[in-house]
């Protein structure tokens, strides 16, 4: 079974920057997408289409995140730029096969371990 390593997490100020990064242990499939979800209600950060690239972001994050993706190493990365408390979680690596891969166990099929974010005012 595919496996995901996350990396990155750590503690930092508030309008400071992490990148976090997500190998993934198999190439994905094209129409797969790979993203990020925090906390206990799995809330859907940012996601991207594997095959065309196409990026997908929570409003709250729009501006201050990018993700991206490293097709020859299987690995997505998210820049998390001017990050604020509320950003404050621990982040999960997911494949699946939609958008509803946070919330939806049918859509989602790996999960990484979670790697915590933590920002102080």
């Amino acid at each position: 079974q595919a496996q995901l390593a996350e990396s990155g997490g750590g503690s930092v100020q508030s309008g400071d920057s992490l990148r976090l990064s997500c190998a993934k242990s198999e190439r994905p499939f094209s129409s797969h997408v790979m993203g990020w979800c925090k906390g206990p209600g799995k809330e859907f950060v940012a996601a991207i289409r594997w095959g065309r690239g196409t990026t997908y972001y929570a409003d709250s994050v729009k501006g201050r995140f990018t993700i991206s993706k490293d097709s020859a190493a299987y690995t997505v990365h998210l820049q998390m730029n001017n990050l604020k408390p509320a950003d404050t979680d621990l982040y999960y690596c997911v494949v699946g096969s939609d958008l509803g891969l946070c919330q939806q166990p049918l859509r989602s099929f790996t999960w990484g371990q979670g790697t915590p974010v933590t920002v102080s005012s």
